[in-house]
């Protein structure tokens, strides 16, 4: 059974570098032969969030809110590849995840963050961290962190330089810890009901 996988991506600039983040991901995961999709925050374009999917009346949801719950359910793990805004997480990411609480619920989660500089959004990731343990997802140890984005992607988000170097490198044992959680959350959800 493959891995479903979804991997979230949360900049709404016009010149996004992360995405080549993202892109490489999806492609990266496929190649080991996970069901990977990109959710991109600014191709769904959620409002700010006003009332979350679980407020709403059964049935009456915005179509793509729905949609997006759905495959949410459905995946088995999810990856958040974050820049780093101020010491924070991106508020597009953010603002997609806390549209919903119970569908993230006994499934791992792995963040990957970047930036401009050398720190390669290490605060983000630490943010991250904490937000998606509260939201219900197993926090993997392992994390992806690739400094410079502009010299270690190129457009077509294909690995170059020493970060991509580096960024090849260490996709292997992110990969396998998120794996490796998600194989054990599965079989747990299937021998037993989570308790809440």
């Amino acid at each position: 059974m493959a891995d479903r996988v979804l991997i979230f991506y949360g900049s709404y600039r016009s010149d996004r570098q992360g995405i080549r983040l993202a892109d490489y991901l999806v492609r990266a995961f496929g190649e080991r032969g996970a069901e990977a999709e990109l959710i991109d925050a600014k191709a769904v374009d959620l409002p700010m969030l006003d009332r979350m999917y679980k407020e709403y009346p059964t049935g009456q949801a915005p179509e793509k809110l729905e949609r997006l719950a759905q495959k949410i359910r459905e995946a088995d793990a999810f990856v958040f590849v974050t820049g780093e805004y101020n010491w924070g997480p991106q508020p597009g990411l953010k603002n997609l995840t806390d549209h919903f609480l119970e569908e993230w619920f006994w499934r791992p989660a792995a963040i990957a963050s970047y930036s401009a500089g050398q720190l390669a959004g290490a605060h983000a990731s630490v943010a991250w961290h904490g937000t998606l343990t509260e939201m219900g997802m197993v926090v993997v140890s392992s994390t992806l962190t690739v400094g410079g984005i502009g010299h270690a992607l190129d457009a077509q988000a294909q690995p170059v330089g020493e970060g991509g170097t580096a960024l090849t490198r260490a996709f292997p044992r992110f990969a396998d810890d998120l794996a490796w959680w998600t194989e054990a959350a599965r079989e747990q959800r299937a021998r037993r009901a989570p308790p809440y």
